[in-house]
């Protein structure tokens, strides 16, 4: 019995245990309601093949011109192999280069790309041009029903959460990225 836990122990064996992607999230930030706000859900809808969903302000703030729940933004979660595909056109504007700061303490990372024509998506005049923002959150292969499922619910074991390091370590590893201080 000795030998079985010995070989759970061993971190680079176990598949239930290596990093995946869970979602990656859009986002295209506006700041106004209106035609610029249409034509940027346009530009997430030919990137992802999905129906962008709209983020509304939380209070209005006179300066900036925007009103509560007026729409400000939209954005649009994608997951699987087409969440990896765009992941990896993002990160090709960027280089393959993050910071550190960019990864957030539960293992997961965003960073921001000023031009969505860069992602190989053909300009048009009549759209314009949008920055957006990419999020990626990580999980683990197996063992995450635990936190979601209805019955017997319980929360992912500290062992199991996904960290910083391991993150970064997965980004440079699978990307050959490069982490910038």
């Amino acid at each position: 019995a000795s030998q079985r836990w010995r070989a759970m122990g061993d971190e680079e064996k176990n598949v239930m245990k290596e990093l995946k992607i869970e979602k990656l999230i859009l986002n295209i930030s506006v700041g106004e309601s209106g035609d610029r706000l249409t034509r940027a859900s346009k530009v997430l809808e030919d990137l992802s093949g999905q129906q962008p969903v709209f983020s509304k302000a939380r209070y209005t703030v006179r300066t900036f011109g925007i009103r509560r729940n007026e729409k400000i933004a939209c954005h649009v979660t994608i997951r699987g192999e087409k969440a990896e595909e765009l992941l990896e056109r993002g990160l090709k504007v960027k280089e393959y280069e993050l910071r550190k700061a960019n990864f957030s303490d539960t293992g997961n990372f965003g960073f921001g790309i000023m031009e969505h024509i860069d992602l190989g998506l053909k300009y048009n005049p009549s759209t314009g041009i949008y920055g957006m923002d990419f999020y990626v959150v990580m999980k683990r292969a197996g063992g995450g029903r635990v936190a979601k499922r209805r019955a017997k619910r319980a929360k992912i074991g500290f062992q199991h959460k996904c960290t910083k390091q391991e993150t970064q370590a997965w980004f440079v590893d699978k990307y050959e990225g490069i982490l910038t201080k």
